[in-house]
């Protein structure tokens, strides 16, 4: 497990009328983390993205609908996981999770099942300073999707 990295088994409330699920308590599982930006995303099957992280900026995801191969790697010089990856799937056919990476952990993922709808929440606004892109060639890692 990357250092930092949470992923969070989420609780669902289900009757006849539908479900209520708790996503994220910003106070209470992360009380010194702001939070800066919500955001949507769709992205159709098959698609990659890969790979981008951030300076400053801490995200949390959760995936409304769809299904998605989540890959993270741990880029911090100072992290006692530096150069540690992970992989997870999130979404449809899994059991309902949200998670959460702080700044300098790259990420990217593969839609299996799409199109999927993924809404982040990131500590800050967005800020093109901020933005960490690299290629497969840029980092120590080679990950086949």
């Amino acid at each position: 497990m990357i250092d930092g990295v949470i992923i969070k088994n989420l609780i669902t409330h289900s009757d006849e009328r539908g479900f209520f699920r708790e996503i994220f308590r910003f106070t209470e599982d992360f009380p010194n983390v702001t939070v800066g930006q919500l955001s949507h995303s769709l992205v159709n099957e098959g698609v990659i993205k890969a790979w981008h992280g951030h300076l400053i900026q801490s995200q949390w995801n959760y995936v409304v609908s769809g299904r998605i191969k989540v890959v993270l790697y741990d880029d911090r010089k100072s992290s006692k996981t530096f150069k540690e990856s992970m992989e997870f799937l999130v979404g449809e056919n899994e059991s309902a999770k949200a998670y959460f990476f702080p700044c300098g952990v790259l990420h990217g993922y593969m839609c299996l099942n799409g199109p999927m709808n993924i809404v982040y929440v990131t500590s800050s606004t967005y800020d093109i300073t901020d933005e960490i892109r690299k290629s497969d060639s840029d980092i120590d890692f080679s990950y086949k999707w």
